[in-house]
């Protein structure tokens, strides 16, 4: 009688230690399969996010050259008509994390920086110089110089950094609205991601 009792007693603790290793089994390929989903929603986010903007000026650019005690000069100058493309991008695959089984969190470590691009198409009218002081190399990298610094200014006034910026949000919402539907969390700079925050926490 006692043999069977132990009998009983030893299949009953097969048996419950076998289905506590199949839930483990359970949970431990869960979680390798939510890893895995969340690795290949930040490579599928990791792309190029590229936002375009186009921007004219005129600008009109003057030198003197003076001789002879500055009694005598000779100016050049142009009328130099702008068009010029923009780009405002985010490389996405150089985005940073980590990734905590333990405490279901991601955690951003590095959202790449903002790449501007200015490609400036420009065109001289009404070119005005003579023999003593005529157009060089040097003049048109000084009008490159200008224009772009004043692009710089005109972008910075522009929307179309907040245009980059929300479709950099756009993609990395992404990666939360997963977060949030598997239980896990998003932090960045130490704090946590959520719907309401995501404006002021990862930007």
């Amino acid at each position: 009688m006692t043999r069977k009792i132990l009998i009983g007693a030893g299949a009953l603790l097969v048996i419950f230690l076998a289905f506590r290793f199949c839930e483990f089994k359970k949970d431990s390929t869960s979680q390798i399969e939510e890893t895995a989903l969340i690795q290949e929603q930040i490579k599928n986010v990791g792309k190029l996010v590229v936002t375009e903007g186009h921007f004219s000026e005129v600008l009109t650019y003057k030198d003197q050259q003076k001789y002879f005690l500055d009694m005598i000069s000779f100016e050049k100058k142009a009328l130099v008509i702008v068009n010029a493309d923009v780009t405002v991008s985010y490389d996405l695959s150089k985005i940073e994390y980590d990734i905590d089984e333990a405490s279901k969190t991601i955690t951003i470590e590095n959202i790449p920086k903002e790449e501007i691009k200015i490609s400036p198409d420009l065109k001289f009218y009404d070119v005005q110089q003579n023999g003593f002081n005529e157009f060089s190399g040097e003049d048109y990298n000084k009008i490159n110089k200008t224009v772009k610094e004043n692009l710089a200014k005109k972008i910075e006034k522009s929307s179309l950094k907040s245009n980059a910026q929300n479709r950099l949000l756009s993609e990395l919402s992404k990666i939360l609205i997963l977060t949030n539907t598997m239980g896990w969390k998003l932090q960045y700079n130490g704090e946590t991601v959520d719907d309401k925050s995501i404006n002021n926490v990862l930007l």
